[in-house]
């Protein structure tokens, strides 16, 4: 079995003018060169559960430990091994990006000075202006590269992909995968169910500052729906696209349908493949409904 890298016991934290604890009795453990991906709709407790884990906050029960060091009495040692995405990237406003990247270089000294060069060039990243002048997307670069610029064995990323244009999102997945092939591990805090699937081993929702379930990537897609708008060039097959197992037609029209999907979509696109497909899109569902329909069959 391979080593624990990142784990919570009972980990809680309540602040102290709040009634409610912001997270409650969180166990988990996520092993080496795993990519775990935290999932919850916003105000769930993702960032409470980062700033705990980074020591940034200290709990108010429990304990996290990161390389079994725990995340309080060796924050310091800790923090060497770490690479850090905020949620809430801040920077020195009137420094260049250079400037920023070789003061983060004096602060830690990169194992290969290539690979920064690497990053830079992967995202496109303009390095002489002035990070106030930086675009959002450009900043949430700038913040990426700094995280993964040590190649550390640890990567905890808050949001990580918020602002990207869809092209700079398929190279931080991209980026993501490459971590994970020489061992390192990731803990990835996001609200987009899409982008985990993507990038992540194993998945842990959270609601309401509580851990409510945790299952693998390949077992929550079994469980998955999807919803696709289907235009065609003749007649919808509408009574074929309802023999389909576990897919249910909610609108149709002569050329036009809109299927639910559970599951394996092969039986769907084998009934496609006999016709003349216009368009396909995919809806994009909210992480809440997916979510809680998710959670809904699993307690049944």
């Amino acid at each position: 079995m391979r080593d624990v890298a990142i784990a919570a016991y009972n980990l809680s934290k309540r602040y102290a003018k709040a009634k409610k604890y912001a997270v409650r009795g969180l166990d988990f453990d996520i092993k080496t060169g795993e990519a775990y991906g935290f999932l919850g709709p916003n105000g769930a407790g993702k960032t409470t559960t980062i700033r705990l884990l980074m020591n940034f906050i200290q709990p108010t029960q429990g304990e996290a430990k990161i390389l079994d060091l725990d995340s309080v009495v060796n924050s310091v040692e800790i923090k060497s091994k770490v690479g850090y995405l905020s949620g809430e990237i801040t920077f020195y406003p009137k420094m260049t990006g250079r400037q920023f990247l070789r003061y983060m270089e004096e602060l830690h000294p990169p194992k290969n000075g290539s690979y920064l060069r690497q990053l830079v060039r992967l995202f496109e990243f303009n390095a002489s202006q002035k990070i106030g002048e930086l675009s959002k997307g450009n900043r949430q670069k700038l913040g990426i590269i700094q995280a993964f610029m040590n190649q550390p064995q640890i990567l905890i990323l808050d949001e990580p992909s918020g602002g990207l244009d869809p092209l700079m999102q398929e190279a931080f997945y991209e980026l993501v995968r490459q971590t994970k092939s020489r061992g390192a591990t990731l803990f990835i805090s996001s609200h987009n169910l899409g982008e985990v699937q993507k990038m992540c081993d194993r998945v842990g929702f959270i609601r309401q500052g509580r851990l409510v379930a945790e299952q693998t990537i390949g077992d929550f897609a079994k469980q998955s729906t999807q919803v696709y708008d289907i235009s065609f060039a003749k007649e919808a097959p509408v009574n074929e696209i309802i023999r389909v197992v576990k897919a249910k037609v909610l609108v149709h029209t002569p050329h036009y349908i809109t299927v639910k999907v559970k599951g394996d979509l092969t039986p769907l696109f084998s009934v496609l493949s006999h016709h003349k497909v216009n368009s396909l899109d995919r809806r994009e569902s909210s992480l809440e409904e997916e979510f809680l329909s998710f959670y809904k069959e699993s307690k049944e």
